[in-house]
């Protein structure tokens, strides 16, 4: 149902009216800090591992064996060629 224009303004007034009164209760407020750094080690950790990847890719590239990388990354040549193959793969 359409409304009229003074309906809208009339409600747009209400709900700045609401803004401008609006005192928030500063115990419900809580830090960010640790979200923050929550970020921060997620973006860290992302570049982490794509640095990681290039450099396997790299490694590939020079001809070592999965085997020799795997060994580096404290795992199987295999679990490494399944989680960095394609990507060695594309390059």
């Amino acid at each position: 149902m359409p409304r009229s224009l003074k309906q809208i303004v009339d409600q747009a007034d209400q709900l700045a009216a609401r803004f401008e009164t609006h005192d928030p209760d500063t115990s419900e407020i809580k830090d960010a800090a640790t979200l923050r750094a929550v970020r921060a080690a997620f973006t860290a950790r992302a570049e982490a591992e794509f640095r990681l990847a290039d450099a396997v890719s790299l490694a590939r590239a020079e001809g070592h064996s999965w085997a020799a990388i795997g060994a580096m990354l404290g795992t199987s040549g295999e679990a490494t060629r399944q989680r960095y193959g394609q990507r060695a793969h594309q390059r």
